[in-house]
């Protein structure tokens, strides 16, 4: 392959045929030199398994949320994969309560649509505004291709009409026999917004919009207030939005504000005004405008919120006295409460080191209560009910943890590494109570680093069965992601990406000069963007890490982004830079983990990914190691495993996934015992 004057020659790109048979032979005889070499740990592995389903409470439902009458919730019974979606015209007695009643209606039952299904996944659904219908989305091959099925909630009868090819998102307007919907292109691009008219056929409906620059992505949403259908156009930089009355679907959608490079913003309604939060005239970390609602073009909108270079403005919630901001504070979440007569302005405390919160279910906008989710990395999973004028939290439920758990039985911790270029990399990371820093102990270091996701302090059940076993697991905040604002994830893109790999690396040698560990055993371990970041660390720094886990791993960074037919590839650009262009093509080049692949050791392998990937195409992890096997100069062990019925998000339901996760904890102990 020769561009720029430079050739590059692929020895493995037959894999790319998806269709070969002696693909898929391949692939299998990968999985099954995996199964054999991994045999010994069988045991470990059941073990580890049964462990973590055993802490998670089997007849389990979340807390219900109250919307337009009904309380909405999902419920397991002992054994489901998945969930009964269920809804009450009565809140369920007690804050654990399982058993149905009555009043129960169940909307869906995951269990039996599931049945004879390698995969199943429920994109989402949307109640009618009446109350009467469901329109629901369902992925069965994992591509994230969701077909969309309409029914009469008290009659269970279907509508005729099924949607294909969409994203499995979509929205009612006000009339109850409207709905609008996104679908995908060849490339899986969601390129246009669709008008469907109940008990019509599918291809005669109404293309509203469609979307003809191919790094943008279109979708569809409603307003809290329900009073606008709102299409959502994005790119990694820029943004647009356009409207209609949800009272009149068959009306023209108007523009918010005209798309304009490195313009983005996303809108909220109430009363007289839209508020917009928006990174508009610099402001890095955004600020919040409000407009009136007939008058939405840029020239209107008035400040409410000013920029403020240390304060990221994330998030914002709507309610008929207060609005909720999620903020974003030296690498913390914040929640900041503001009622509309300004009486009061504040911040919710929440007393740990390191933590994540987020605001929950808020479907409701007469209500003083705000729901939110707090965890952290020795706090389960709990949902609070925040009373707003009475400034009181009631703690509705937390994670049960089947068998006892004990958060003081943990320690959790934030540091600050010192980056190659001076800057403080965040860490945030946990460990079982009375382990000794005497640079012995076995410790994963995980990050991600792209697109400006912060990588945020939560609790994992899973991840007891490691603590408990001396192990320390410390997740990176790392350039890339947004956790010390918008400059962060700046610092770590396009001609700066390498400042992501360099944070990871300093990482872990801050965590071996503090005397967490030690590079006989530590372990890298990242997803998708961050199966590259620790592919590229591999070459970098291979000598720092025992083994590496790589999860899906987008590791064919300059094939991949050369190729505009495969998924998402477009729409990176602004993420990587366009190789086309020489300067981005020599600097991806540099730390493209496939292509700079050597012969030299390399620290243990276990690469994972899936046939049907719509994120990362499969080729890519399957000719990584290919390459890997063929230049590697150790014995360390190198695995491949290819899940032939998942995708990017690996097995569905509640307790397949697991195995997996019990894979990769047996590898990482087996590794540590030899």
């Amino acid at each position: 392959m020769t561009i720029h004057g430079h050739t590059r020659v692929d020895n493995y790109y037959w894999l790319n045929e998806r269709e070969n048979p002696e693909v898929v032979e391949y692939l299998k005889a990968e999985n099954a030199y995996l199964e054999a070499m991994m045999k010994h740990t069988e045991p470990l592995q059941n073990q580890l398994f049964d462990e973590i389903v055993g802490r998670i409470k089997q007849d389990d439902m979340s807390v219900p949320v109250k919307h337009k009458g009904y309380w909405y919730y999902n419920r397991f019974e002992e054994g489901m994969e998945y969930p009964l979606y269920c809804r009450s015209t009565v809140q369920p007695s007690g804050k654990h309560c399982v058993c149905p009643d009555e009043n129960e209606q169940i909307l869906l039952d995951g269990y039996e649509m599931s049945k004879g299904y390698n995969y199943f996944d429920v994109g989402g659904y949307s109640i009618s505004p009446d109350n009467s219908l469901i329109a629901y989305s369902i992925d069965t091959v994992s591509r994230r291709q969701y077909q969309i099925f309409i029914k009469e909630i008290a009659t269970g009868k279907m509508f005729s009409e099924v949607i294909e090819n969409t994203t499995g998102n979509m929205v009612w307007a006000n009339d109850n026999k409207t709905i609008f919907y996104s679908v995908k292109d060849e490339s899986l691009r969601s390129c246009k917004v669709m008008r469907h008219e109940l008990g019509t056929d599918p291809k005669d409906d109404v293309e509203v919009y469609y979307e003809d620059d191919a790094t943008f992505y279109a979708f569809v949403s409603k307003t809290k207030s329900d009073r606008y259908i709102v299409i959502v156009l994005e790119s990694t930089l820029t943004s647009e939005i356009r409207f209609i009355d949800a009272d009149h679907p068959k009306d023209e959608f108007k523009i918010f504000q005209k798309r304009q490079h490195d313009l983005l913003y996303g809108v909220g309604h109430y009363g007289d005004y839209f508020y917009v939060l928006t990174n508009a005239d610099g402001a890095k970390n955004y600020k919040l405008m409000r407009t009136p609602v007939n008058a939405t073009e840029m020239e209107n909108w008035e400040e409410v919120i000013p920029h403020r270079d240390d304060v990221l403005i994330e998030d914002l919630d709507l309610f008929s006295e207060f609005m909720v901001l999620e903020e974003r504070s030296k690498g913390l979440v914040n929640l900041r409460v503001i009622s509309w007569d300004g009486k009061m302005d504040y911040y919710i405390n929440f007393g740990e080191p390191a933590y994540t919160v987020e605001t929950s279910a808020n479907p409701e906008f007469e209500t003083q209560n705000l729901r939110y989710i707090y965890t952290s990395m020795t706090t389960p999973a709990s949902v609070y009910q925040y009373d707003m004028r009475n400034k009181t939290a009631e703690l509705l439920k937390r994670q049960e943890i089947v068998g006892g758990y004990e958060p003081s039985d943990y320690v959790t911790e934030r540091l600050y590494a010192p980056a190659k270029d001076g800057v403080q990399v965040p860490i945030s990371l946990v460990y079982k109570k009375g382990l000794v820093k005497n640079g012995d102990n076995p410790l994963v270091l995980y990050g991600y680093g792209s697109y400006g996701n912060s990588m945020d302090a939560y609790f994992s059940v899973a991840r007891l069965s490691l603590l408990d076993r001396g192990f320390v697991w410390a997740i990176t905040h790392i350039r890339g992601g947004e956790e010390m604002g918008r400059w962060w994830y700046e610092d770590g893109k396009l001609l700066k990406k390498r400042n992501t790999f360099t944070d990871f690396i300093a990482c872990g040698e801050y965590l071996i000069n503090q005397g967490f560990t030690n590079a006989n055993k530590m372990f890298a371990m990242g997803g998708s963007a961050g199966g590259l970041l620790v592919g590229a660390v591999a070459n970098m720094a291979p000598k720092l890490f025992k083994g590496i886990v790589a999860n899906v791993p987008f590791v064919d960074v300059v094939t991949t982004m050369l190729d505009d037919s495969i998924p998402l590839t477009t729409g990176e650009y602004d993420e990587w830079g366009n190789p086309n262009e020489k300067e981005y093509y020599d600097y991806i080049l540099s730390y493209s983990p496939y292509d700079n692949v050597e012969a030299k050791d390399y620290p243990a392998m276990l690469v994972s990914t899936g046939f049907h990937d719509s994120q990362v195409q499969y080729w890519e992890p399957a000719k990584w190691v290919a390459k890997l096997r063929e230049l590697k100069t150790d014995d360390n062990p190198l695995y491949l495993k290819t899940s032939m019925d998942y995708g990017h998000g690996g097995a569905s339901g509640r307790f397949e996934p697991f195995h997996e996760v019990a894979l990769e904890y047996a590898f990482m102990i087996d590794l540590i015992e030899k």
